[in-house]
């Protein structure tokens, strides 16, 4: 028999790294109370604020944030049980993608410092969601001690690696999540669910309302259809760059086109410089989505690389989402950093229906 008394009937939560607001959007849909978003970056402030305005932003460094600094900011209690705790920390150290490792090694232990706020608040529920390299190396991500201290403190958790694909995204955008709760007796991070709509045609193209538009052209409306300028050069790789797929392989052997660090290496780095599949989930929408020389980042026909909109669009904002920044790079990472929204409603949903239906 369900113990209705103890289950908790609301959820709210506190977006520990929130960023522009990814999670916190998702969540709200899937009904859960945001009640604050919490970031090192002022420049994502007006983005989270504009979207998501019953949450509070606040600006600050985890690192220096204290426990009693949050209880000061935001009205919470300790030991609640209808209170998330989200992590989405920064990943550029644990990421496969090429980083400077020296730059990033500020963010290799945040898990530690977020586990500092779950031991003094002892929240119902943890969310976490990060590159698949944090649970690659458990031992030196801190992920080890982190299990460890979940379990020691009666959390019930599920962990795994997901693509974002099977979770409303139309992106193969592989991801690591853990999901944990010391209300409940089981928790689950839901199946996945294989969707054959979810691939680019149906969310970009002029079909969709996105209008052609030309390398560097910069759209002043709120819909922010901006895209990149490219050098001479790069127009003429992406001219001669077949459509839908296409990869530099159609000009590697055009000596004024060819670039050096590729000649005779045509196996390595195969997507940058590519268009994407009409018919196929997007790659993984990164900080730098904007640049042709990124990745497979090119319009399947369009002689351009991605539109900021467009980006936003594959990491499933909807066209109401507002974005800010003092320039397009900057807009660019807020999107590349951010959380589908439609992965955060479908855990958000999963743990509402956990609770909603445990057996406590």
């Amino acid at each position: 028999m369900k113990n209705t008394d103890t289950c908790p009937k609301q959820l709210n939560a506190i977006d520990f790294f929130c960023g522009a607001g990814g999670m916190t959007f998702g969540l709200k849909l899937a009904g859960i109370n945001v009640l604050a978003g919490i970031d090192i970056d002022e420049e994502c402030r007006e983005t989270y604020e504009l979207n998501n305005q019953n949450s509070i932003f606040i600006h600050a460094d985890i690192k220096k944030l204290t426990e009693t600094d949050l209880q000061n900011k935001i009205d919470i209690k300790r030991n609640d049980d209808s209170m998330i705790f989200i992590g989405c920390s920064p990943c550029q150290y644990w990421t496969k993608i090429n980083t400077h490792k020296k730059k990033s090694t500020e963010t290799k232990n945040l898990l530690n410092e977020f586990r500092r706020f779950v031991d003094y608040f002892r929240p119902g529920y943890i969310f976490i969601e990060n590159v698949p390299g944090l649970s690659g190396k458990k031992e030196e991500s801190n992920l080890s001690t982190f299990l460890e201290f979940l379990e020691i403190n009666d959390y019930k958790y599920d962990f795994s690696i997901i693509n974002s694909n099977h979770y409303g995204v139309p992106q193969n955008r592989k991801r690591f999540i853990l999901i944990a709760s010391r209300v409940l007796k089981n928790i689950k991070i839901p199946p996945p669910v294989k969707d054959d709509s979810l691939v680019v045609k149906n969310f970009i193209g002029e079909h969709k309302g996105f209008s052609k538009i030309e390398a560097g052209y910069k759209d002043e409306t709120n819909n922010l259809h901006t895209a990149a300028s490219l050098s001479e050069k790069n127009l003429l790789r992406l001219k001669k760059t077949p459509p839908d797929g296409g990869n530099r392989w159609s000009w590697k052997d055009d000596p004024e086109l060819q670039i050096n660090a590729y000649k005779g290496k045509d196996t390595i780095f195969r997507d940058v410089y590519g268009r994407i599949y009409w018919n196929k989930p997007a790659p993984t929408i990164t900080t730098k989505f904007i640049r042709t020389s990124s990745g497979r980042f090119s319009h399947p026909e369009e002689h351009r690389g991605l539109s900021l909109r467009e980006g936003a669009t594959l990491q499933t904002f909807p066209n109401e989402y507002v974005f800010r920044g003092p320039n397009i790079d900057s807009i660019a990472r807020q999107i590349g950093n951010a959380v589908p929204p439609q992965l955060a409603r479908c855990i958000g949903c999963a743990l509402l229906k956990e609770t909603i239906n445990a057996d406590i």
